[in-house]
């Protein structure tokens, strides 16, 4: 009978122990199924319950058990494995389970969300912004919890090399343009085409390289454009044709043109909110010293004619291109530099690669650690919050396919990819930013670059205007049985008359023979640079090695005389040429000026805002050029050079900053590449309209540069404020 009875009671607690547990169970789908529909950073903006998940759970399994042990013990028929506690099949390697608490097939409890295929693009995208919210406030509090410390300089100094090849390369083009013209013997009609080109090519490729970015990653397609021009710089340095130097500056401006939009949007993506104004100003600083660099080597290494080697008349390489190929170092120190670099975890995030952004994250925040001497601090994030992944529609094709065709599908989906991403940065709500910023990169780059042609060019049409007042004359002269054997230099002479002289081993520089005669006279390695005979007479001569041709035989006559061994290409020659050490000297100074303005903008952009600073800097920038009124003299002009450097460069750091915060990470390079692109398209306009200008009035360039300041100023003060803005 007492048998009979212990196993009923055994009986009915093992039913009481098997309602329990499905019970409980019961009440751990639907709980987790609410916490999911629920927006637990609205209010505190904390990431605990994603720590600290699992710490409850195991507290809900003691209490439970507890409970059970205060009626009985546990029926042995309850025990069993619960699916639940499966370890996660990555967790050997510590990387947390970011879609922990998700109902296995065949499972189905309250609360559970309709599925994706059921729902419109609409809902998906709201759903998907509404993850982006959630994810933002929690990446900033994981980044701060990261800290800022080694990791962050040591990417700093990285991108900060990417940036300096952005700058050098700007100014290799108005270094190299005057030698390399001359160089290649371009005409007059074919001048100032490198300019034009390389800044084409960089207008593309920011808007090509920023959009890629967002499809590819940051770290990916920075590698491979600082490569393509890397590559193509020291290319073109070898290249003997006008022509194809002219393509390999292109296609090397269009790989440096992705610089800009990635570096800053990859630098601000590891940064905390208190910190990104500040170091994205710091970053700034290496387009300075991009243009200090190229100044130095341009004043170091191109006057010395002697740096240079040929092959016969056929090749030549002179210090010109030595220049190129040492202002490619930057850009090839990066590439190394960044191989060693990961991918930005924001971008990893915002695809869904969840592992991979804890991973690098976990990195972050160990190195800091390490390097403040807290190697024991643990990194504490368990979940990542990973916006929803829509699906794209890609047109597929057969594995049989010719290989050429499916590298142009998979072109045209990439092409087609940018493009959708751009036409999303004029959806609701960054249309109006898109456009306004768009207005602000255009009128701040139109004046910036349209002055910087306008301001050198100035300045070498005061040093012409110098250089011809001192001109020395001579008219009806006769000289006769005399050997010329030292420079002539800046002189004219007209209706002279040269019997049986010689001239040998010498230079003209800037000479013009004016209706003069030459009887019986002989000439040998006569090199002669700006130098013409015009309306002259030659009767047997003769000339061995020299550059005398038909160009520079301006409707003279040639009778009974013969030309040997001409000098082939055109004669370069910076011996004793003050202005070209001046010029460069000229643009090391105006690069040099920004330095205050570079140190007053990182220290004050998160104390006074982007904004204030952003317009100010623009206005100011504005009103400066009117000051050109009284730049009568070259010293006034390059004292006028270096103010305007100094002012603007706060609204270009500043612009810098608002650009990287106002887009959403998923079209952050997108419009950044966008913005930029519009920058290098107001520089070739720029170039053009400005350099038409030169020498021929001082009014129209002083106005134009002044109100498209003054307006883009006044645009920009009417963005959002991202002080405050976490990253979206």
């Amino acid at each position: 009978m007492d048998e009979t009875h212990n196993n009923r009671v055994s009986l009915a607690k093992g039913a009481k122990d098997i309602a329990k547990e499905a019970k409980r169970q019961a009440a751990k789908n639907v709980g987790k199924a609410v916490d999911r529909a629920s927006d637990e950073y609205s209010t505190h903006r904390s990431y605990n319950r994603f720590q600290n998940e699992e710490e409850d759970e195991n507290n809900y399994n003691a209490n439970d058990q507890h409970a059970n042990d205060e009626e009985g013990a546990s029926s042995d028929d309850t025990e069993g494995h619960d699916d639940e506690d499966e370890i996660y099949e990555g967790e050997y390697q510590g990387v947390p389970a970011h879609n922990e608490g998700k109902l296995r097939d065949g499972q189905v409890a309250l609360g559970q969300p309709v599925s994706d295929s059921l729902k419109s693009n609409k809902e998906l995208e709201s759903e998907r912004q509404t993850d982006e919210e959630e994810l933002a406030q929690q990446y900033e509090l994981i980044m701060q919890e990261c800290g800022h410390g080694r990791f962050q300089w040591q990417l700093f100094f990285v991108l900060g090399l990417a940036l300096m090849s952005d700058g050098v390369e700007v100014f290799v083009v108005g270094f190299v343009l005057p030698s390399a013209e001359t160089d290649m013997c371009v005409k007059n009609s074919g001048a100032g085409w490198l300019g034009s080109v390389v800044y084409l090519g960089m207008m593309f490729g920011a808007f090509f390289w920023g959009g890629l970015s967002d499809k590819l990653g940051r770290k990916q397609c920075l590698l491979i454009s600082m490569s393509v021009n890397g590559f193509f710089a020291f290319l073109s340095s070898f290249v003997q044709g006008y022509s194809m130097f002219l393509v390999c500056r292109m296609v090397s401006g269009f790989g440096i043109g992705g610089a800009v939009p990635i570096v800053f949007s990859y630098f601000a993506e590891v940064l905390a909110r208190e910190k990104r104004g500040e170091h994205l100003s710091w970053l700034c600083m290496f387009w300075m010293i991009g243009g200090i660099y190229a100044s130095a080597m341009a004043w170091a290494i191109i006057p010395h004619y002697g740096w240079s080697f040929s092959m016969g008349s056929a090749y030549q390489f002179h210090s010109w291109r030595v220049f190129v190929v040492v202002c490619a170092l930057p850009c090839v120190s990066a590439v190394v530099a960044l191989t060693f670099m990961p991918e930005s975890p924001r971008f990893l995030l915002e695809n869904g690669k969840h592992d991979e952004a804890w991973m690098v994250l976990k990195h972050i925040h160990d190195t800091n650690m390490r390097a403040r001497g807290e190697p024991e601090r643990v990194f504490t994030v368990n979940r990542i919050k990973v916006p929803k992944q829509l699906d794209e529609l890609v047109e597929m094709q057969n594995e049989s396919a010719n290989p050429v065709l499916k590298v142009l599908y998979k072109i045209k989906a990439e092409l087609r990819g940018i493009w959708l991403t751009f036409m999303k940065c004029f959806d609701y709500p960054v249309k109006d930013n898109t456009i306004k910023l768009a207005i602000v990169w255009f009128t701040l780059s139109f004046g910036y670059y349209g002055l910087a042609v306008w301001f050198p060019d100035v300045i070498k049409h005061l040093q012409a205007d110098d250089y011809a007042s001192r001109v020395k004359i001579h008219n009806n002269e006769r000289i006769e049985d005399f050997t010329f054997n030292f420079t002539l230099e800046n002189q004219i002479h007209r209706n002279g008359m040269f019997l049986n002289d010689r001239f040998i081993s010498m230079k003209i520089r800037s000479v013009t023979f004016i209706d003069s005669s030459f009887l019986n006279c002989y000439f040998e390695d006569v090199s002669s640079v700006g130098s013409y005979f015009q309306n002259c007479t030659f009767v047997d001569s003769f000339f061995y090695n020299t550059d005398v041709d038909d160009a520079k035989l301006t409707n003279s006559r040639v009778i009974n005389s013969s030309f040997h061994h001409n000098k082939t290409g055109c004669q370069m020659t910076f011996d004793a040429d003050y202005s070209a050490y001046w010029v460069y000297f000229v643009n090391f100074l105006g690069t040099l000026a920004v330095l205050p303005g570079n140190i007053v903008s990182a220290l004050l952009m998160d104390k006074i805002g982007r904004l204030s600073m952003l317009g100010g800097s623009m206005v100011l920038s504005g009103i400066s050029c009117f000051f050109l009124w009284f730049g009568t003299s070259e010293s006034m002009m390059i004292f006028m050079l270096c103010l305007y450097n100094g002012l603007s460069i706060s609204a270009w750091n500043s612009l810098d900053v608002v650009t990287a915060e106002l887009y959403p990470t998923d079209r952050r390079g997108t419009g950044f590449g966008f913005c930029n692109a519009m920058c290098k398209l107001a520089a070739v306009l720029g170039n053009l309209i400005f350099g038409s200008l030169v020498g021929i009035t001082k009014a129209i360039p002083i106005l134009l540069a002044s109100s498209v300041l003054v307006a883009g100023g006044l645009v920009g003060l009417r963005l959002p404020d991202t002080r405050a803005n976490v990253l979206m």
